[in-house]
């Protein structure tokens, strides 16, 4: 650290003690040698002028002067090597000042010298600098001092030089006392008020600098805020410039924060009306890279005073107000689209309790129709004419029809309210087996179709066994019209694996040999009322994925290693 640097360098809370004391001390050591030289060459002026003051010879002068600055340039080398505290150091360059003001004093007339009040430098630095003690310090050892060159003078022990000046007069002893006491008086009164300016200056630069501190933590906070905030915010000058923005408008628009200072609002952001402040707006934006979202905005105007020292209070001579706004941004697009699709499920749920109302009360009906259709099948079969014949085939097709009808109520009802979950804990091979019994017993069931199970006897489910029933059920019947006729393959195998120490699933297959899935409707299956299907409702891998969803468990599909499609389900164990 050089001189410059440490004399120069500012007090801030972070500096430790003894590296001010340094500063202070370096600044006391540049002044002594301003001093002596300033009054020193303007005495020599004086003199030469109205001889009115006692110098000594230009010898003894110019010894003064170098052992000043010889003393000085000494001594700040040492305090700026030196590791040592430098409180010791500035009670010694105290006493030092003292004393060249004391041999200056000495020989420049004593109590005749006009000096004298040089002692004041040291007492009042002393008190400034080294404010417990240094002043009063400073102030005993001028006064002794000053009080033992008094003596000399009343022995006759004073220079030569001086009987040969007109100006110089030996006081008496009254008045040499008299000197010593009302400079000893002022001496100790000096560094009494040097040291409690000096405690009050240190306690006032303490709270001075705890408030910094404290305005520093502020400031930081509200930087972290403003840069951390999840809310776009940026604020326009009164000619329509940006003047500041934070990170999450960068993250919104994709335009650099820093960059967007000084900018043209309307040229970042054209459609967006600032005229209407307070109010909750949206409008589309044209983000960096093209892509257009939906933003939400709000802007407020602030009164910010060009002059931070004016007045605030209204008044004829208050300074004119910049009218500034500071506008929030949010991007909405998220929110829109998931509000849109809240009121869509809040149509579709309307429309679903009706529906399922409408279904329920078709039922009574195709029940009715259906068995009267029976019972007149039963009668057409005990005839054997064309007429009859003609009359059975219309039947059937009524019957036929009128189950698949009941097939698609039962469904849409599954589907608009589904069951609650019953779980408990059953065997998954025999839940398999009962539905295959069942398929097998239907008459559309083909009977070349290969099938294979691959289950373990002993593997448990903890779910409910008649929703299980369904989801098989609808899976093996939805593969079957995409398998080539007369070769139909279908293979179901389960294994049960552990996430975790603590966690497994059950993973339940279903391949077929079919058409398989296209590419980009791997979850367009899923969606109600979606079938490739002539006769298909398009509810039944809905149902699936319904009753999965509610066992929380997951369901994906794919290519099969026979061909066709693969559907795969996770439904984890407790």
């Amino acid at each position: 650290m050089d001189l410059k640097t440490l004399i120069t360098q500012p007090h801030s809370p972070d500096s430790s003690p003894d590296k001010l004391l340094r500063g202070q001390l370096l600044w006391m050591l540049l002044l002594r040698v301003i001093l002596y030289t300033i009054l020193l060459g303007i005495s020599v002026f004086l003199q030469n002028e109205q001889q009115e003051i006692i110098l000594p010879p230009y010898y003894l002068l110019l010894f003064f002067i170098a052992c000043i600055y010889v003393s000085t340039i000494g001594s700040a080398l040492y305090l700026l090597i030196s590791k040592k505290t430098a409180h010791r150091f500035g009670i010694l360059q105290n006493q030092l000042d003292i004393l060249l003001i004391t041999f200056l004093v000495y020989v420049t007339g004593s109590s005749n010298s006009t000096f004298s009040p040089l002692y004041f430098f040291p007492i009042i630095a002393g008190g400034l600098i080294l404010p417990r003690r240094g002043g009063l310090i400073a102030a005993a050892s001028a006064s002794l001092q000053y009080a033992f060159i008094l003596g000399l003078e009343q022995l006759h022990a004073y220079p030569a030089f001086l009987r040969h000046s007109a100006i110089f007069k030996e006081q008496t002893l009254l008045a040499s006392i008299n000197h010593f006491a009302v400079l000893g008086l002022t001496f100790f009164l000096a560094a009494i008020l040097s040291t409690i300016f000096a405690r009050r200056l240190l306690k006032t630069e303490a709270a001075l600098s705890d408030t910094v501190r404290s305005l520093d933590n502020l400031s930081l906070l509200y930087k972290q805020i403003f840069d951390d905030i999840a809310t776009g915010i940026v604020t326009i000058d009164n000619s329509n410039r940006i003047s500041s923005a934070n990170n999450a408008l960068g993250h919104i628009t994709l335009h650099n924060p820093f960059e967007l200072i000084g900018q043209p609002f309307s040229a970042i952001f054209p459609t967006l009306d600032i005229e209407n402040p307070g109010a909750q707006l949206s409008a589309d934006f044209i983000r960096k890279d093209g892509l257009i979202i939906r933003v939400g905005y709000s802007c407020a105007r602030l009164q910010v005073c060009d002059d931070p020292a004016a007045p605030r209070g209204g008044g004829q001579n208050q300074l004119p107000l910049s009218n500034c706004k500071i506008l929030t941004i949010q991007d909405i697009s998220e929110i829109e689209r998931l509000e849109q699709q809240m009121r869509q499920a809040e149509k579709m749920a309307a429309i679903g309790r009706i529906s399922a109302g409408i279904a329920h009360d078709f039922r009574n009906p195709l029940a009715a129709i259906s068995g009267s259709a029976q019972v007149l099948a039963d009668e057409f079969s005990q005839q054997n004419s064309s007429e009859q014949r003609t009359n059975r085939a219309l039947i059937n097709i009524i019957l036929r029809e009128s189950n698949r009808l009941a097939r698609t109520i039962t469904d849409f009802l599954k589907f608009a309210r589904p069951d609650t979950v019953e779980r408990e804990w059953f065997s998954l091979k025999k839940c398999l087996d009962e539905v295959i019994q069942v398929s097998q017993s239907d008459p559309i069931w083909p009977a070349s179709c290969h099938l294979e199970v691959d289950i373990d006897p002993e593997l448990s489910l903890l779910a409910d066994q008649d929703q299980i029933f369904t989801v098989l059920s609808h899976l093996i019947y939805n593969a079957l019209p995409f398998c080539p006729q007369g070769s139909e393959r279908l293979r179901i195998e389960a294994e049960e694996i552990f996430l975790s120490e603590n966690q497994g699933e059950i993973i339940l297959r279903v391949a077929d040999n079919g058409t398989g899935i296209e590419d980009g409707f791997e979850e367009k299956i899923f969606e109600p009322f979606f079938t490739r299907r002539i006769d298909g409702t398009g509810l039944g891998l809905a149902i699936v994925k319904q009753i999965v969803i509610a066992h929380h468990g997951a369901i994906e599909v794919g290519r099969s290693g026979i061909g066709g499609a693969l559907f795969t389900i996770h439904l984890p164990l407790p």
